[in-house]
């Protein structure tokens, strides 16, 4: 078998699609990895791999920045939250997807409506942007992250703002607030990836106030497995095709809504 050596980030999407042809055929994760693994040849410290791995904390700070650097939450309204939403108040405000949308579309997308319609624009103009210029926009006066993050923490953000972001239309109706994906290829992959730490039914963790199966926010799940939660030890599934998120998804959506 011909050995392959995959040292960019253009290589990515192979390593990724090879996964993606192996567990549609049914084979477990550990399997596929392991196929990779010992079929592929890859660097020590392949770009693409620390890309993966910025992109993932920079979506965590994304959610909740200040929870991933075990900072304290704010307790007033950022000043740049519109005196129109009182729904949201404190902490939550100074979210970057609170404004932006977990599908960075911001008023244009599932946040054009609802508790946290705000009227801002959204982040996907940035994509493919230099992550300097991403940075002094995260500085500015309206924004107002100056001092409060590490350089590693503004470069991970940034990262996840110009490399990170799905185009979620692609893999959710956003009519039917349901995934696109598979459920069927859903249930294997939820099976072996996700029930470990879920459940089967995903009403783990017990301190979840829904099972997952109730929660109802296609976009923040894709969001989350793709880049895990803050604070926890999720693993952020970043390094596998985005059509498996959305099929674990629809799975999910078959799963008990209430506890």
């Amino acid at each position: 078998m011909r050995v392959m050596t995959f040292g960019n980030r253009g290589s990515e999407m192979t390593i990724r699609k090879t996964l993606s042809i192996f567990l549609t055929s049914g084979i477990s994760l550990a399997i596929a990895l392991a196929f990779v693994a010992g079929t592929v040849s890859i660097s020590t410290s392949p770009a693409w791999a620390e890309d993966d791995a910025s992109i993932a904390r920079g979506g965590k700070l994304y959610d909740k920045w200040y929870k991933v650097i075990k900072a304290d939450g704010p307790k007033e309204n950022h000043p740049a939250w519109p005196a129109s939403n009182t729904k949201k108040k404190g902490g939550v405000t100074h979210r970057c997807k609170s404004c932006h949308g977990w599908d960075g579309l911001g008023k244009d997308g599932a946040y054009a409506s609802g508790s946290y319609k705000t009227g801002i624009k959204g982040v996907n103009g940035m994509i493919g942007a230099d992550t300097a210029k991403i940075i002094a926009v995260m500085k500015d006066k309206t924004h107002g992250y100056a001092g409060k993050m590490d350089d590693k923490d503004y470069m991970d953000l940034a990262m996840f703002v110009s490399k990170g972001q799905v185009d979620m239309k692609k893999y959710i109706d956003y009519g039917a607030k349901k995934s696109k994906g598979n459920a069927a290829k859903g249930a294997a992959y939820y099976n072996t990836i996700c029930a470990g730490c879920h459940g089967m039914k995903g009403e783990l963790p017990k301190d979840m106030p829904k099972p997952l199966g109730g929660i109802g926010n296609p976009q923040e799940f894709i969001h989350k497995i793709l880049n895990g939660q803050p604070g926890e030890p999720m693993p952020a599934l970043l390094a596998l095709d985005v059509s498996i998120t959305a099929d674990i998804l629809a799975h999910i959506d078959t799963l008990p809504k209430e506890k």
